[in-house]
């Protein structure tokens, strides 16, 4: 099977990630907004005084670059990178 097919493939158990320089293997072919913040920062809370941005590149055909925002979630890939940032509203 070739890289391609294989990065593309349903059935596959486990993508290979990099968020914020730092690999991670997650076990579903979907991440929501809220899944990349939580593997980004172990500590995140979800309140209004905190702000979370996220953006990723070289996701699968159906999202290949953009920004990911709460409630959504993209399809990923082996090798997909993804940027996280945190800013305090106060």
């Amino acid at each position: 099977m070739n890289i391609e097919a294989e990065e593309t493939n349903p059935e596959r158990r486990t993508f290979e990630i990099v968020i914020n320089g730092e690999p991670h293997i997650v076990p579903q072919r979907r991440l929501a907004f809220e899944d990349v913040v939580r593997l980004a920062f172990e500590d995140a809370i979800f309140n209004d005084d905190i702000v979370y941005t996220v953006t990723y590149k070289r996701g699968p055909e159906q999202n290949r670059q953009g920004s990911l925002v709460a409630g959504v979630a993209v399809f990923v890939n082996n090798g997909m990178i993804f940027n996280a940032k945190r800013t305090d509203k106060s």
